[in-house]
């Protein structure tokens, strides 16, 4: 009888195991070394502002007019004719101030984001192409209405790679399942390494959403490790036929990056360990308005902390065309204080610097309405309002201008594909180089567009 133990035996039985789980590690970054992770960080075109973003996505399309561009005008002619047959203006609904030391207005609706006006860079002078949810999210999101494309995320993610590789690099948060659906944070023709990972989705309050298969309750981490060594060697395989085939990487990627999120992903979104002041400030609580997008928020702080270079917050419906005040005001008490906490919070730990955040939805709302009791507002692609923070761009300023009743930019328009080019710059990216050939052709986030406005940035 041979009672010598292999190398490998050894490892496998010594110490819980935790020798061979080591080992299996060494022989995965040998068999690295011959291609890098897809995942691995990169380097930038250009020094970066921002290492980070997390956009807050208020879906449906809030009113300009109703948050950061005061128009008095529509008061006093509130009920007369619009610019179109049988529509009248609707007035503003909530009293207007300038806020902090920068003087920018901000409304009343938003009482809490309106403390910090001095961080915020509003962009008045947006507009869009498509006036219907889905192609108008579409366009948000991935830049495209007609063509399945990368969402922003997923360019973001195959121009700079993950922070951490225990964790994803893109996460969205309740995303709609409507609305384009996972195309909103799909990868389309890039490798699907890139794309999001869904928590959640709009239906259920974020503390109700169950990340599948991060627990094991038949194997143990060492018989896991052995399984998918197993798989892989499969996948490497079946991979090495079609060396162009960039969606089999994406699979082993995928299951490297599942097993290694067991470890670390539960404890990021373990909100136990927060103190209640911090739960207090973001409006979390079982009873309370904000209490899921209050959860959002902080998960993205966790998140960013952790190494995730990109996370969406998604809100409900911001689609008043009848009951606007009462709408908006669900909205904000859904929104509001989280958002000014998560301003807070980022300052406070020195994040907000190098962290982008985006506030902003599809479209914006007309200052006009056929409803006789003047009590909503219908889409606007013309002209509307988003604001960045952080992350490289001028704090307490307003950059363009809609035109006296908020019905279309008419001073520094700023187009999504803008946007989009300045949020690439802003985290190092150049959009004229960020290109992925396909098809016969490159491919960008901005297409054939967009440029990046130079007067935002700090």
């Amino acid at each position: 009888m041979n009672n010598s133990l292999s190398r490998r035996s050894l490892l496998k039985s010594a110490t819980c195991g935790m020798g061979y789980l080591a080992f299996a590690h060494l022989c995965q970054s040998a068999q690295g070394a011959a291609h890098a992770s897809a995942l691995a960080p990169k380097q930038p075109h250009h020094q970066p502002r921002a290492n980070r973003m997390i956009f807050l996505h208020m879906r449906g399309g809030p009113s300009h007019m109703e948050t950061f561009d005061h128009k008095p005008l529509l008061n006093a002619r509130a009920g007369q004719p619009g610019r179109a047959k049988n529509r009248k203006l609707v007035p503003q609904q909530w009293k207007w101030r300038r806020r902090g030391e920068s003087g920018l207005w901000v409304s009343d609706l938003l009482k809490h984001t309106a403390k910090h006006a001095d961080e915020l860079c509003v962009l008045s002078g947006m507009h869009t192409d498509i006036g219907n949810h889905t192609p108008a999210m579409l366009l948000l999101h991935t830049g495209s209405f007609a063509f399945t494309r990368p969402s922003m995320g997923a360019w973001i993610m195959y121009g700079l790679g993950a922070e951490n590789q225990n964790l994803p690099g893109f996460i969205s948060l309740c995303p709609p399942v409507i609305n384009g659906g996972s195309k909103n944070y799909g990868s389309a023709f890039l490798p699907a390494v890139y794309q999001g990972t869904a928590i959640g989705d709009i239906k259920i309050n974020i503390k109700d959403a169950q990340i599948g298969n991060i627990r094991n309750a038949r194997l143990s981490t060492i018989q896991q490790r052995r399984q998918l060594d197993l798989v892989q060697a499969l996948n490497r395989q079946y991979g090495q036929s079609d060396p162009a085939d960039t969606q089999v990487e994406g699979v082993i990627e995928s299951y490297e990056l599942a097993f290694r999120m067991q470890s670390e992903l539960p404890s990021v979104v373990d909100l136990s360990g927060e103190t209640q002041a911090t739960l207090d400030m973001y409006g979390i609580g079982d009873r309370k308005p904000s209490d899921s997008f209050g959860r959002q928020c902080l998960l993205a702080r966790r998140m960013i902390e952790a190494g995730v270079r990109h996370v969406e917050v998604c809100d409900e419906f911001w689609d008043q065309h009848g009951a606007l005040k009462k709408g908006h005001e669900a909205r904000a008490a859904a929104t509001d204080q989280p958002t000014a906490a998560l301003l807070t919070d980022l300052k406070r730990r020195g994040l907000l610097d190098d962290t982008l955040v985006v506030w902003g939805g599809e479209f914006g709302r007309t200052p006009d309405t056929a409803r006789k009791d003047l009590d909503g507002r219908d889409h606007n692609t013309e002209g509307y309002t988003m604001w960045l923070a952080g992350g490289g761009v001028k704090g307490g300023f307003k950059h363009g201008q809609t035109d006296e009743l908020g019905y279309e930019a008419v001073e520094d328009r700023t187009h999504l594909h803008d946007l989009h080019a300045t949020i690439l710059h802003l985290l190092g990216l150049d959009h004229k180089k960020l290109t992925y050939s396909y098809a016969g052709r490159d491919f960008r986030l901005t297409d054939v567009h967009g440029r990046v406005v130079e007067e935002v940035l700090a």
